[in-house]
């Protein structure tokens, strides 16, 4: 496989990556070597929750995906992307994690269902760009990326959360067994979303946006679930070559020395100017008195 010098060393430099600069490996994967499937990645696995109706009601009830779901899936982009840019210890980083401390604090839901959230930025990205990126991640890679979830869950007080990405991986798989299935709830706010992914397409594909959605899926379970119909072998062919044409290309180009994401600055129609880190989060926080079955005193 020809590739070039500057992504070789990289890669050579990602493989001898040691356990203890896991958040600097994690970074250089997500902001450099594999951005663009990693960004893919986290895009898919913000739908997965779609498809647990337990996690899809409370979604619903909460309002913001269905009233503002552009901003809320920016949003949840630059919250991630801020705690991997900047370290979880690091001011901003602290200041996202209150927010994300904040914004959970009264929603209802047990540990498992907290813990799958966490690991859907964990697996889904990490198995996607495995599959389809011009190179797999390295299993220092997976490290660092498991260990950086293992950090940030501890820090949103998740319980027994695994700490190599098999393990990971096996529990994805056992709760998505379990919990996945077809939702009211789930349907309306994967129907809220898909506009997102048109308005990211050329305006000729955007008919096409859920076929491609399907295709990226490759799995009719999920799909099923979601109310979206089947990918065919032909969407799940063309992604493949388009990927494989693309991946060529990549492999023959310098790795870039601009990062995937700056914090603060601007490049979406929601923040066209920048941010500011208290322009992040929803306007609807859940509180006791807004769960199902309140009764107020």
């Amino acid at each position: 496989m020809q590739m070039h010098s500057s992504l070789a060393e990289s890669a050579r430099q990602q493989t001898e990556a040691v356990p203890e600069d896991w958040e600097a490996t994690y970074r250089q994967m997500v902001l450099y070597d594999l951005a663009a499937d990693i960004e893919l990645g986290f895009f898919l696995a913000y739908y997965r929750n779609f498809a647990i109706p337990r996690i899809a009601a409370t979604l619903q009830r909460n309002g913001e995906i269905t009233q503002r779901p552009i901003k809320r899936s920016y949003d949840t982009a630059i919250v991630t992307y801020e705690l991997i840019c900047n370290g979880l210890d690091s001011d901003r980083g602290r200041h996202m994690i209150r927010l994300l401390n904040h914004v959970h604090r009264h929603v209802p839901g047990s540990n498992d269902d907290f813990l799958y959230v966490l690991l859907t930025l964990l697996v889904v990205p990490l198995r996607w760009a495995g599959t389809h990126a011009w190179r797999a991640p390295t299993p220092a890679e997976e490290q660092a990326a498991t260990r950086f979830y293992q950090e940030l869950g501890a820090r949103m007080n998740i319980g027994t959360i695994p700490s190599t990405f098999a393990d990971a991986e096996k529990f994805f798989d056992d709760y998505e067994r379990k919990n996945i299935a077809h939702s009211p709830g789930g349907a309306q706010l994967m129907a809220s979303t898909v506009q997102i992914l048109k308005s990211r397409l050329p305006a000729p594909a955007r008919p096409l946006a859920k076929k491609m959605l399907t295709a990226m899926f490759d799995d009719d379970r999920l799909t099923d679930a979601l109310g979206l119909s089947r990918a065919t072998q032909l969407s799940k062919a063309t992604l493949k070559a388009v990927l494989s044409a693309r991946n060529a290309i990549q492999r023959r180009r310098p790795l870039s020395t601009k990062p995937h994401f700056v914090p603060g600055e601007e490049g979406s129609s929601l923040y066209p100017n920048g941010y500011r880190l208290d322009d992040i989060g929803p306007e609807n926080i859940m509180t006791p008195a807004s769960e199902p079955n309140h009764e107020p005193s």
